[in-house]
């Protein structure tokens, strides 16, 4: 994937005022991850939450547009190098079909929704090392049968 000038802008411009995704978040009542994901153009703003951001950012109409267009998903069809990526990536690759099999064992055909999803991200702190929890919430959609 590459990165956009308006995510380059923005991301200078959040760190310029010291803000964190989670900071932003808390302004417009979303999550951080959405947020994050406004940034790099992949996910759609509301226009007053896209005015909100660019002015916390103090951005011009251009960036507030940037985060209402219909968003670009997705990191391309390479794999990913950048390595905090790619490890989730690679945990697809391994755990992929022992995830796919416990889900249909638990609720039949279908897949986990990422339009109806949630993430949430955060540290855990241990002795040994901190940790990364990321817990994600995604409908159950069955498929059809005709």
């Amino acid at each position: 994937m590459e990165i956009s000038e308006f995510t380059e802008v923005m991301l200078a411009a959040k760190e310029d005022a010291g803000l964190t995704f989670q900071d932003l978040a808390k302004k417009v009542g979303l999550s951080e991850v959405y947020v994050a994901a406004l940034f790099y153009g992949q996910a759609k703003a509301a226009e007053d939450v896209a005015e909100k951001i660019a002015s916390e950012l103090g951005l011009d109409e251009d960036f507030q547009k940037f985060m209402v267009d219909f968003p670009d998903k997705g990191l391309g069809p390479v794999v990913p190098t950048d390595p905090l990526i790619y490890r989730f990536y690679e945990i697809m690759q391994v755990y992929g079909y022992p995830i796919k099999a416990i889900i249909h064992e638990k609720f039949g055909d279908g897949i986990m929704s990422a339009i109806d999803y949630t993430m949430d991200i955060e540290k855990v702190e241990d002795p040994k090392g901190d940790r990364v929890k990321v817990t994600m919430c995604g409908k159950f959609l069955p498929y059809k049968v005709w």
